[in-house]
């Protein structure tokens, strides 16, 4: 089922790319991203009511909290920069870079959760890294 919802995720944020630079243009990159944050926001919260998860609140610690505001953090400036990129560059040029945090994250991965690093990754990794440059030179 996780491939399932891996495929869907990509197809979403290749529309995404899509429909923001259709959506922002005369529009503020920063008013756009704050647009489709709310949007983002009320289709979360949807999603935790339709489930009945929001009971699970209560049992959240103080660990996660801080690590789930840090990772809304990362994700607020993520997009801020990702609307902003799209906004004055070229979709094509601006998504290959953007995931490049592909490569960031494998390598985020092995230092701060200790996961393995292999030489198929390492392999995956550099063409990855190639195939960015490739694209936007």
């Amino acid at each position: 089922m996780w491939l399932l919802f891996a495929i869907l995720s990509a197809l979403f944020a290749a529309a995404t790319a899509i429909l923001a630079k259709i959506g922002i243009e005369g529009v503020d990159s920063n008013l756009a991203t704050a647009i489709r944050t709310v949007v983002a926001l009320l289709m979360a919260w949807g999603m935790v009511f339709i489930t009945h998860s929001q009971g699970g609140i209560e049992s959240i610690t103080s660990r996660s909290w801080l690590f789930l505001v840090l990772s809304g953090l990362a994700t607020g400036a993520s997009w801020l920069c990702y609307f902003y990129a799209i906004k004055v560059g070229e979709v094509s040029k601006v998504v290959p870079i953007d995931k490049c945090s592909l490569v960031l994250t494998i390598l985020f991965a092995v230092i701060f959760l200790g996961e393995a690093f292999t030489w198929k990754t390492l392999i995956g990794s550099l063409l990855l890294l190639a195939g960015t440059l490739i694209m936007v030179i």
